[in-house]
């Protein structure tokens, strides 16, 4: 029969020693010391050589427990929190105080990804009961615990990985220790970066591989002169048979080796190609995968204009044509000379004279007075007159003109040569009693002729209206 020891108790069967820090409140002590004597071990008075100190974290007497009595020479005396009694009782038995290194506790990190306050503050005790310290910072813990499920932790391992003595592990991982009764660091494990691994075997072309490679080929493709043997399309359709039974030997290589397996070997397999096309012998219309393609239809190419040679270019830019002005060049002459020897002096180059199509050449004799030309200061022909009922009538309307010019401007003299926005803008500062410079201001920032006159008519309204009251 299979005797069940004390949990307090060593191999020996001595009990083990506790000592209770003095400040921690008596009923709890009273209760420690109740609960280590059922488990078979022993509360001593006095801080022991071997055994456990248990003390209450977070406390100035905690703290001054260890500077006095954590040594190196003394590894086997343990501070645990006082709870470390009712947790050895829960799991059933004496939990090992795995996390000390040199007879000090290993210092940890919980990172703050790990969000949740119970599951920190379990993880913490945790580690206090195994022996470990649980408050270090990110830079002296040798250990950060973090949770794996977010993207810090990855950020986490990256950062430290090539740093000696310093881990990333993930909260689960303090249990796992517990349970194994040490510690066992998670390994880094290097990504293969392609390729084959070392001492791996591909796998090898056969004799059968070329020769259904060459049936293949032959069948989709059996003159080489129409192309696309080397293509990627011909092996890419290749691996998609991979469903069809007789198709399972294309599982054996990747598209990409079936190419590379053609073209490095191209010579050979060309005559084993030719060899299966000449026992075949297709017909026509057999000759490609893709088949035939009509040729394209040639197409009438439309007759490109004829540029102009650079010396007509050239005369054209030197020219200078008078006529035409009044719009009817089909019926007047015009007349073309070189505009480059305007300014050269006397010219040797005669005008030349370009004739109007519906234009005849007169006859003799039909040249009359009908058609006289004024000669110095003498009258105009009677052609060039005009009747005198149309020339006192055009006399009036000018007079007219400019009376109701003179008149709206209030006998203010407009530049015919000013711009009509220019000229309006005036008519408006005179008939308002403004400055141009004020009516050109608003105009520029509106933009609208009608609002800007509303708006100065309007102003010269107010105005008149606060000098009568």
């Amino acid at each position: 029969m299979h005797i069940i020891m004390p949990i307090f108790q060593d191999a020996n069967g001595l009990a083990i020693k506790f000592f209770i820090q003095k400040d921690i409140a008596q009923e709890i002590q009273a209760e420690l010391c109740e609960v280590v004597a059922s488990l078979g071990g022993r509360v001593e008075a006095k801080v022991p050589r071997q055994g456990y100190v248990l003390v209450q974290p977070g406390t100035a007497e905690e703290e001054r427990l260890r500077l006095c009595w954590m040594a190196q020479d003394r590894p086997q005396r343990h501070f645990v929190p006082y709870t470390y009694v009712e947790a050895c009782k829960i799991a059933g038995m004496q939990l090992k105080q795995i996390f000390v290194e040199n007879g000090l506790p290993v210092k940890m990190h919980i990172h703050p990804s790990i969000a949740n306050i119970n599951a920190r503050t379990t993880l913490s005790q945790r580690i206090m009961h195994s022996g470990g310290d649980p408050t270090s910072s990110p830079q002296s813990a040798k250990i950060i615990l973090a949770d794996p499920n977010t993207e810090v932790f990855q950020h986490l391992v990256k950062t430290y990985q090539g740093i000696p003595d310093k881990h990333v592990e993930s909260y689960l991982w303090v249990k796992k220790c517990v349970e194994k009764g040490s510690i066992v660091y998670t390994p880094l494990i290097y990504k293969n970066p392609g390729g084959r691994r070392p001492g791996e075997e591909r796998t090898p072309f056969t004799e059968d591989d070329e020769q259904r490679l060459c049936e293949w080929i032959a069948a989709k493709i059996p003159y080489k002169q129409t192309g696309g043997r080397t293509g990627n399309r011909l092996y890419q359709q290749l691996c998609e048979m991979i469903a069809d039974p007789e198709y399972a030997w294309v599982s054996r290589h990747t598209w990409q080796s079936w190419r590379e397996r053609y073209k490095k070997n191209a010579v050979r397999l060309d005559t084993m190609i030719a060899q299966i096309v000449d026992q075949k012998k297709p017909v026509p219309g057999e000759q490609g995968q893709y088949g035939y393609v009509r040729q394209d239809e040639e197409k009438n190419k439309r007759p490109r204009k004829k540029r102009a040679k650079p010396a007509e270019q050239n005369l054209h830019k030197q020219e200078m044509i008078i006529g035409g002005i009044n719009g009817n060049g089909a019926e007047v002459p015009v007349i073309v000379f070189d505009a480059s020897a305007v300014d050269s002096g006397p010219s040797t180059s005669r005008a030349f004279v370009r004739s109007s199509p519906a234009e005849e050449e007169l006859e003799d004799g039909e040249d009359s007075e009908e058609w006289a030309v004024r000669i110095g200061n003498e009258p105009p022909p009677n052609w060039g007159k005009r009747p005198a009922s149309e020339e006192s009538e055009a006399r009036n309307s000018r007079k007219r003109m400019k009376s109701d010019d003179e008149d709206s401007i209030q006998g203010v003299l407009l530049d015919p040569g000013v711009h009509l926005i220019d000229r309006t803008l005036q008519e408006i500062a005179t008939e308002y009693r403004f400055t141009l410079e004020e009516v050109k201001e608003f105009y520029d920032q509106c933009g609208e002729m009608q609002r800007t006159k509303a708006r100065f008519q309007k102003m010269r309204q107010i105005l008149s209206s606060i000098g009568e009251s």
